[in-house]
């Protein structure tokens, strides 16, 4: 697209190839290098991080929604070329958009320098990556019209998620912080909102490119496939062997009271008698 020439690290793929080689590279170099070290704490670092995230996608939210119903953009379907100047203020949105996906490539490796190493599954990696090369397409070819919806959906997102994040950093914090799950949950809704979005301009085209809404609407659909997959994990895991032992069931009853139960206040008892 004519309107994105010059911007910066759009007129050749190679700078994002790079980095994205660059943060693949760092994962694996980073894991050997933090092997026999102790993890680093980075507290002031990831508050800092995670506020500048919040703040940015906060801004990118606003400007979205102020842009496009400026330029009267159609929910269904909207062009590449009909809203004018409205056009130019999605698009120049969307590049940062872009440049955030650069810079969340930080999450994995503050991961990687706390030793979260469970953290770093092939879901986190493969959609941090991805989405810098995506867009770097997105931003080249489609940088407005119906490119607008998903950002917009996965700014608001991610306001809620990088709060949570830098909240979850500060440990008085954390007993408040109750609602991952339908973080969660909002994430799954938002993929599924972009595919039916996005198939809503090939069932009634407006003149959007075909190809990209097929391309978008089956990565999106394989993020929907990633994060199932991780909600089942996550929060609906069985009991584990170790937690059934940890909780023995006992029909050995004394003066109406488990034995459990007095082995139980023998330990305390014992406890303030050696206190």
């Amino acid at each position: 697209d004519a309107r994105v020439r010059g911007w910066f690290l759009l007129d050749s793929y190679l700078p994002t190839f790079f980095l994205t080689g660059a943060y693949l590279l760092c994962i694996w170099l980073g894991n050997k290098f933090m092997k026999d070290r102790p993890p680093f704490s980075l507290r002031a670092h990831l508050i800092v991080y995670n506020l500048g995230i919040t703040l940015l996608s906060l801004y990118m939210l606003i400007e979205l929604m102020l842009a496009t119903w400026e330029g009267g953009y159609n929910l269904q379907c909207q062009n590449l070329h009909s809203a004018g100047e409205a056009d130019m203020r999605v698009a120049k949105v969307l590049w940062w958009y872009y440049f955030s996906k650069v810079i969340e490539f930080m999450d994995t490796i503050f991961f990687v320098l706390r030793k979260k190493s469970s953290q770093i599954t092939f879901l986190h990696v493969y959609h941090h990556a991805t989405m810098f090369n995506i867009w770097w397409c997105v931003l080249n070819w489609i940088p407005c019209g119906q490119s607008f919806f998903g950002p917009t959906l996965n700014s608001f997102i991610h306001v809620l998620m990088y709060s949570y994040y830098g909240l979850s950093v500060i440990p008085s914090m954390r007993r408040y912080l109750w609602w991952k799950k339908y973080l969660t949950q909002a994430q799954l809704i938002q993929f599924l909102l972009t595919i039916v979005h996005t198939l809503s301009a090939a069932v009634k085209p407006c003149g959007f490119p075909f190809g990209c809404l097929m391309f978008q609407s089956s990565y999106m659909a394989t993020l929907v496939i990633l994060f199932i997959n991780f909600y089942i994990k996550t929060y609906r895991k069985a009991p584990s062997r170790t937690a059934i032992k940890e909780t023995p069931v006992t029909r050995e009853i004394k003066n109406g009271f488990h034995k459990d139960y007095f082995a139980a206040a023998n330990g305390f008892l014992n406890n303030k008698k050696a206190q």
